[in-house]
């Protein structure tokens, strides 16, 4: 197992790694074993609720994670995997919510927050949620941010900020819609219905659902699959995935050939 700062000071994180000591004061914890990242929602007396602390603790491990780490594990400590936003923030005392009247002081502040879930989809690095017990709020949409969900089956997801007067802002819109569609998104926002391990399945929103005991076994075992395909391949499939949606089949064909070129020269030398 290898330390997070040997890794950055090489230089190949895009700024400083955040000590054991701050990851823990923002309810994080991180482990890099290898290619293998794993990221701990690690509050688990709070249920995992999530801070401005959280969102940027995430923000700076995707800043600084090692070149060579290729898979990325989010879980959360204890009986579940996020219980969302922690609601004693609103409640005063501390950094709390803009009244939203300074509306470009207040979208940078969200931009910054936001940042702890957009590096979830870059395509060098393959992200997974392993999921139990509740994913709430800013905790489904930190699933969702993710390439894949490995769901235990005490997993419940539900959509919370329409409840609470807000809208899910941290980056969970664009993937639910495209996942569940626009109708059954609308519905799980509008009615913060709770959606069990079992239809999340069944909508697309768990890859793989397994028992309660065997959630570990099954991402191991999903982390050492993806670990087996060669970096190069991986990353070029994964940026041509993401591209596909917003592709017309002409545009996805170039993008094919242009990615494939790119893995025959690494392969033979130039010589393709």
């Amino acid at each position: 197992m290898t330390d997070v700062h040997a890794h950055t000071e090489s230089g190949a994180g895009s700024g400083a790694a955040p000590d054991a000591a701050e990851l823990a004061e923002a309810g994080l914890a991180l482990e890099i074993d290898g290619a293998l990242a794993t990221v701990t929602l690690n509050r688990p007396e709070r249920r995992n609720a999530m801070t401005f602390a959280t969102w940027r603790g995430l923000a700076a491990i995707g800043r600084s994670l090692p070149a060579d780490v290729r898979v990325v594990v989010l879980r959360g400590a204890g009986p579940c995997f996020s219980a969302g936003i922690d609601l004693s923030m609103f409640s005063g005392g501390g950094e709390g919510f803009s009244d939203g009247s300074d509306a470009a002081a207040t979208d940078r502040f969200i931009a910054e927050l936001q940042e702890g879930y957009t590096w979830l989809r870059r395509p060098d690095i393959v992200t997974v949620a392993a999921v139990h017990g509740h994913a709430i709020g800013g905790g489904f949409q930190l699933a969702l941010a993710c390439d894949m969900r490995v769901v235990a089956e005490d997993a419940k997801f539900c959509m919370k900020e329409p409840a609470l007067g807000l809208v899910p802002d941290l980056t969970g819109t664009k993937p639910l819609v495209e996942i569940v569609g626009i109708g059954r998104a609308l519905e799980l926002c509008l009615t913060a219905r709770t959606v069990a391990a079992g239809e999340a399945a069944r909508l697309g929103l768990a890859e793989t659902v397994v028992p309660a005991d065997g959630l570990d076994a099954a991402v191991a075992d999903l982390v050492a699959a993806l670990l087996a395909v060669k970096p190069g391949a991986a990353v070029a499939t994964k940026r041509l995935l993401w591209e596909a949606p917003e592709n017309s089949l002409e545009e996805q064909c170039a993008a094919e050939r242009r990615e494939q070129i790119g893995r025959l020269r690494e392969m033979f030398g130039g010589r393709a």
